[in-house]
């Protein structure tokens, strides 16, 4: 259920191959990092379960769509097999909602025909009120997402166990949901699955697990 995540502007190589054989150690389900990293890491990660994810539009999401996709092309060349993209919320607060939607849906249509799985979208909600919350995840819902995800990271606010509620809640099962932002500790992954988080993104994945496995066999 863990993306172990690495997307300081300041990683370098050899963290991210650290990365990728604490992923392989554990089974995490993917690596999320920066599209530079992409192909060393899939290089590494081939014939593994851990799969290579990356991020597009990040971190504010306002860019061009043509942009966005030009970047899902690119990744997916280098050997992406995840990607979280970041909604234009420029676009959602404007009052754009077809924006929203269509530029979704183009982004999950062109993965799909690249070969990448899973799009995830984020919706960085400590920006959103309540009412933006609900109508953010139904555009990513409606655009095809697969998750819609809380967070960057990079905000002032990360994932909360009441926004995966409401999110889980809206999902209905339509999508999944990905806790991301601030997960630093095995209590909190565990109050995040408890909520309906069914990925979790963290750059503490291998101490999470680490704790997690210390407290198992100690019992």
């Amino acid at each position: 259920m863990i993306d172990a995540t690495l997307l300081r502007s300041n990683a370098n190589i050899a963290e991210v191959e650290e990365l990728c054989h604490e992923a392989m150690t554990y089974s995490f389900a993917a690596v999320c990092i920066n599209p530079i990293f992409v192909k060393p890491a899939a290089e590494l990660l081939h014939g593994s379960q851990s799969k290579v994810c990356t991020v597009v539009g990040f971190p504010l999401g306002a860019t061009f769509s043509s942009v966005k996709i030009f970047e899902v092309e690119t990744v997916s060349v280098a050997g992406a097999q995840e990607i979280d993209v970041v909604m234009s919320l420029a676009s959602l607060l404007s009052g754009r909602a077809d924006t929203v939607r269509e530029e979704i849906g183009s982004i999950v249509d062109v993965s799909k025909g690249y070969g990448i799985d899973t799009v995830k979208v984020i919706l960085e909600m400590c920006y959103l009120t309540q009412e933006q919350k609900v109508q953010a995840c139904e555009l990513a819902i409606e655009g095809g997402a697969h998750y819609v995800k809380t967070s960057t990271g990079f905000g002032p606010a990360g994932a909360t166990v009441d926004d995966v509620k409401l999110l889980r809640r809206i999902c209905a099962g339509r999508a999944k949901v990905k806790a991301a932002g601030g997960i630093r500790t095995l209590a909190q992954v565990l109050e995040m699955i408890e909520a309906g988080a069914q990925r979790i993104g963290t750059s503490q994945a291998g101490k999470i697990v680490r704790e997690a496995i210390n407290n198992f066999t100690s019992k």
